[in-house]
């Protein structure tokens, strides 16, 4: 039985003794596709501030976006959008 044990803990912890190389780029695609998308990567650290709209603009913007989620969207009738069937 104690050989039993010592041969199972044996194979267990050396499942767990190498990293195989696949795993040194993990998350690699990720990371290259975030750069991608990142117009200004150093955008951060300028301390300028936005350009092209002003405060009251932006707030009532914003204002706007959240409204439009207060009602649901309109109905669409999807039925009948080709006209009666079988009218001539």
């Amino acid at each position: 039985m104690k050989i039993l044990t010592v041969s199972a803990m044996a194979l267990l912890t050396a499942g767990c003794a190498v990293t195989p190389n696949y795993d040194m780029r993990f998350g690699e695609a990720v990371r290259e596709a975030r750069l991608a998308m990142t117009i200004d990567p150093n955008a951060g650290a300028q301390p300028d501030q936005a350009k092209g709209i002003d405060g009251r603009a932006a707030k009532e913007a914003a204002k706007r976006y959240h409204d439009s989620f207060k009602e649901p969207p309109p109905v669409v009738n999807v039925i009948n959008i080709g006209g009666a069937i079988g009218a001539r």
